[in-house]
This record gives structure tokens, C-alpha cells and sequence, in this order.
């Protein structure tokens, strides 16, 4: 083991990440030091602010622990500075017992956590590890891949993903519940990359937003010539899905005649094609999820109930975004960056008072609204830091949920379109005089949506 005298550092073969420890006092310094490098972190020190933002870029840490109250640069001021080039970067602040608001208002600020002295050796391993699985910083002999897309320091939300990880190996199926915008399909997908199946295809399909008329033939298949329009063979997203996992949202809102279709999927591993008279073998675990309460469906008779305790040998509960509000300052920070990144401006952070604000919204529509916010404010900002006031007036502007006109027009178009052809039972001429168009322009409207005909007249047969 080697020592830089310039920045402190400390280096392992075999480590797990790199922490920079921040303190004006020498013996605490040594003591975490130690701490740390028995648990196989590499360990760097600074006493003070100003040395660990010199030493900063010959050590690139994965977490900064720093002492709140230091002579000179204190600990809140150097998270600032960090913070301001490094959003992402989880810095633990340890603090006295009389400073304890002081550290709880940095958390509102963007800061990792707070640790009060004294405290056990296993309360700072444990947010390290936090800390480590949100900066993403290690050689790769932390088992956290699978999950680095869902970024969370909530303990409600890492006891999903503990039990996540869990089931993953199996093959259960599992069901996944929680609001929309809550980012069931991200948690689908990190069970799947923690699976066996990991290197097979991850298929999602939305079963609210696919026609019922065409829903089947998406989902099983067909055959050429099973319909009018059929003219190839169209193997289906279960089959397409064969050696991973299928990942079935809004399985709600699936109609009856397709749940038994699905039901012999799972029980008898096979799939049939519409117009096929063979089923074809299928190895494929499905997850599913919905927004809405299945059991309240199964009373009014909208959702089988034999099918749902196939789908749900397994259930995991995603909180709402207002049960982990302490993860709003990481989500901001994060997706602040990428956009930062995508739209080409130069954004480095949001003003305290607009973090704060954020912080304490309500958030009905979860992490999907919070996302819309942040990409809105990116959009419009004029500054590297996005004020308060630009928070606010997104805050107030028309409900999330309310789309776009370009997207209003483009639902309400489909679906009027399909309703016709419902009526019609897929006569394009009959059709097209009901909605006063030609046949040549009611076949641009039909392929610019991409329906086929063919399926509405299956579908009365």
C-alpha cells in the first residue's frame, strides 16, 4: 500500500470505490481512514476545503465525506463548490448534535445525507454503500449493474430492490404495482438484468395503448393469410420475447378474451398465432404491472382471477415519489445533467430556494412529472443555475397529465379511425364515407396510424 503526501491518498488492489475524507481534525481523519480501508474503499484525505478541491481531480472520488464545521472553506460551502461542476457526486456531511438543522437544510440542498458524531462504524459503512450505489463508482466487484438506472437513497425504495434482487434469480412471475410515473417499467428491467435471462431480449408492451382489435395479433402473432392485410408471417412480442422476459404493463386493461389467451401462455408455455392451428413452444417469464387495483377488478368481473395470482407470485410495491422525497434532489440532479447534455446548455444546477421548492411539491404524477419539469426548466433556462422563479411558473402551469395538442390530435385520430372500422367491420369504403373521405385519403389516415383493415374484420368473424 502507497501514500500520495499531496492528497493523502491510500490505495488497495481490489477496492470497492474511492471516498475523499474531508476534516480539520487529524485523528479523525486516521480513525475513518482506517474504517474505511478495512471495509475495501480507497481512501483519500484532505484538512481542509480548499486542499480537497485542489486534490480533486488527481483523486476523482465516488463520495466525498467532509466535517461541517471547518476552519476556513467549511464543509457546506465545499458541497457548493463540488456540487456546482459534479452534480451527481453523493457527499456525506458529518456534523455535531448543535448542528443538526444545519445539515438537515444541506439535504434539502442536494447533499447525500448527514451523519451525527459519534456514530457506529456500521451506520457510515452503510451510507458509503448507499452513496456508491448512486454514483455508480466502482471497479465492478460491487453486484450493482442491474439496477444503475433507478437512483435512490429511500430505505422503502432499497427494500424493493433488495427483494427485487432476490426474486430475480428465480422464475417466478412478478407483479409490479405502484402510481403512474412511478417507474414501473425501469424496475421490470432491472429484475430482468439481474436475472439468468439478462443476455436474452427484454420486451415491453403497454396493453392500454394498443387498439383491442389489434392487440391479439400484436402479442401472438399471425399468419400470412389470416387476414385481409396478413401478407407475411408476424411472429408476435411473446414469441419475440422467447429466452427473456416480457414485460406486460397496464395488464389491467387487457379485455377478457385475450386474459385466457395470455393464461394458457403461462400454464402450457406455448403460443398460438391467430390463424395458426399449431402452438409454438415458448420459453419466456413475464412481469407485469398496473396502476390500478386488480382486486377491485376481479369483484366487478374485469380481470380473471386465476390469471392474476399466475402474474402475481411475486408483488413488489413502488412507493410514490412523495414517500421519498429525499430522492428528489438526486432525480433532479441527475436528470438535469442529461438534459444538460441532450439540449447542448451549459446548466449546473438549481438555486436552493427552487431545490426546496421541488423538494416539497406534490408530485402527483411522480418521477414522469418530475422529469417533464426538470427537461421544461433546462429548456428555458438562461442561466448555468435554474432559478426559483422558473421552477415555479412550471409548477403552475397546466396539469402534467394534459397533452400536448400535437398528441391529443394524433389520439383522438386513431382513435375515431378505429371506432370507424369497428362499425364498419373493416370496410375501407363503407368507412370512409361515414368520416366524408375518399378511399385513397382514408388509407393514408389508416397507414399513417398503422391500422390494418384486415384485423377488424377478423375480429367480427
Amino acid at each position: 500500500m502507497g501514500r500520495d503526501r499531496a492528497t493523502g491518498y491510500q490505495g488497495m488492489s481490489a477496492m470497492k470505490g474511492k471516498v475523499l475524507l474531508v476534516d480539520d481534525d487529524p485523528d479523525l481523519l486516521r480513525l475513518l481512514s482506517i474504517r474505511l480501508q478495512s471495509a475495501q474503499y480507497e481512501v483519500a484525505t484532505a484538512g481542509s476545503g480548499e486542499q480537497a478541491l485542489a486534490s480533486f481531480a488527481v483523486v476523482n472520488p465516488d463520495v466525498v465525506i467532509t466535517d461541517l464545521r471547518m476552519g476556513g472553506m467549511d464543509g457546506l460551502r465545499l458541497f457548493e463548490q463540488l456540487h456546482a461542476n459534479h452534480p451527481l457526486l453523493p457527499v456525506i456531511i458529518l456534523t455535531a448534535h448543535g448542528s443538526i438543522p444545519d445539515a438537515v437544510d444541506a439535504t434539502k440542498r442536494g447533499v447525500f445525507s448527514y451523519l451525527t458524531k459519534p456514530f457506529e462504524s456500521q451506520t457510515l459503512l452503510e451510507q458509503v454503500e448507499a452513496a456508491m450505489s448512486v454514483s455508480g463508482g466502482s471497479d465492478g466487484s460491487r453486484d450493482d449493474e442491474w439496477r444503475t438506472h433507478i437512483i435512490t437513497r429511500n430505505a422503502q425504495m432499497n427494500e424493493v430492490m433488495s427483494r427485487a434482487r432476490m426474486v430475480a434469480d428465480s422464475e417466478a412471475s412478478v407483479f409490479i404495482h405502484g402510481e403512474s410515473g412511478t417507474g414501473k417499467e425501469l424496475l421490470a428491467q432491472a429484475v430482468h438484468n439481474a436475472s439468468r435471462r439478462a443476455d436474452g431480449p427484454f420486451v415491453a408492451v403497454n396493453c392500454g395503448a394498443i387498439p383491442e382489435a389489434l392487440l391479439e395479433s400484436e402479442l401472438f402473432g399471425h399468419r400470412k393469410g389470416a387476414f385481409t392485410g396478413a401478407t407475411k408471417d408476424y411472429e408476435g412480442l411473446i414469441k419475440s420475447a422467447d429466452g427473456g422476459t416480457l414485460f406486460l404493463d397496464e395488464v389491467g386493461d387487457m379485455p377478457m378474451s385475450l386474459q385466457v389467451k395470455l393464461l394458457r401462455v403461462l400454464q402450457e408455455r406455448q403460443v398460438r398465432p391467430v390463424g395458426d392451428t399449431r402452438p409454438i413452444a415458448v420459453d419466456v417469464r413475464v412481469l407485469s404491472a398496473t396502476h390500478r387495483d386488480l382486486r377491485e377488478e376481479m369483484a366487478a368481473g374485469r380481470f380473471r382471477e386465476d390469471l392474476y395470482y399466475r402474474l402475481n407470485v411475486v408483488s413488489l410495491e413502488l412507493p410514490s415519489l412523495s414517500e421519498r422525497r429525499e430522492d428528489i434532489p438526486l432525480l433532479v440532479n441527475h436528470f438535469a445533467q442529461r438534459l444538460a447534455e441532450q439540449y447542448d446548455k451549459r446548466v449546473t444546477g438549481f438555486a436552493n430556494d427552487a431545490m426546496q421548492r421541488l423538494v416539497s411539491a406534490p408530485w402527483p404524477g411522480n418521477i414522469r412529472q418530475l422529469y417533464n419539469l426538470v427537461e421544461q426548466t433546462v429548456i428555458l433556462t438562461t442561466t448555468p443555475i435554474i432559478s426559483d422563479n422558473l421552477v415555479q411558473r412550471a409548477l403552475s402551469d397546466e396539469p402534467s397529465d394534459l397533452p400536448a395538442f400535437a398528441e391529443a390530435r394524433r389520439d383522438f385520430e386513431r382513435e375515431y379511425l378505429v371506432k370507424l372500422l369497428q362499425i364498419t367491420g373493416g370496410n375501407v369504403s363503407q368507412a370512409a364515407r361515414l368520416a366524408k373521405r375518399n378511399r385513397t385519403e382514408f388509407y393514408k389516415l389508416l397507414n399513417r396510424h398503422e391500422l390494418n383493415p384486415g384485423m377488424f374484420k377478423q375480429a367480427q368473424t
